[in-house]
């Protein structure tokens, strides 16, 4: 048994025994296997998390018409063999119906959403959106689309407020991304 399976195993128990604050909270990956399923090329991912300004903020809200959560943006950029861009890994929260969804979001160096995953999903229900095909929705998105619940994402009856809350997010993120990297 491998040490990830190992330690998903005794978290696994650990929660079953003692419990969650939310009753329900599954950790699927950690923000390093996201970053290599999201981008399984790269050889090296190098740390570009910032602090967001007060004028950066307002502008990321303007752009997606969703305000940040705080100052702190969780982001690596991967690189390919000999330095080569591929693109960037965003690790963000939003919040579920009670409890915060952890997911991170592939860009590709255009600025173009690759892909999403789930990481840690806090709800009792809803947690449909870790789909493939729901998340799939999101490839090609790039700032400007529209990203709009029941007109370009599908709803998953049931999982509204997840479907709708991580929508948002990524709508924050495309405008976050151009805030701090601009459009390549």
């Amino acid at each position: 048994m491998n040490r990830s399976v190992a330690w998903r195993l005794a978290l696994g128990v650990t929660t079953a025994i003692f419990g969650s604050s939310s009753g329900h909270a599954v950790t699927y990956m950690t923000a390093a296997e996201a970053r290599a399923a999201l981008v399984p090329d790269a050889q090296s991912f190098v740390d570009r998390s910032a602090t967001l300004s007060a004028d950066q903020r307002t502008a990321i809200r303007r752009a997606s018409g969703t305000s940040a959560r705080g100052p702190k943006v969780s982001v690596w950029e991967a690189r390919g063999s000999g330095g080569r861009l591929l693109g960037w890994v965003y690790v963000d929260q939003v919040l579920g119906k009670h409890e915060y969804i952890t997911y991170a979001v592939a860009f590709d160096a255009r600025g173009a959403v690759t892909g999403i995953e789930i990481l840690d999903y806090r709800e009792t229900y809803g947690d449909e959106i870790r789909n493939p095909r729901w998340r799939a929705q999101f490839r090609g998105k790039a700032l400007g689309a529209e990203l709009k619940l029941d007109r370009d994402i599908r709803n998953i009856s049931g999982a509204t407020l997840s479907c709708r809350h991580v929508t948002d997010g990524v709508k924050r993120l495309l405008a976050t991304h151009a805030t701090l990297f601009g459009r390549a």
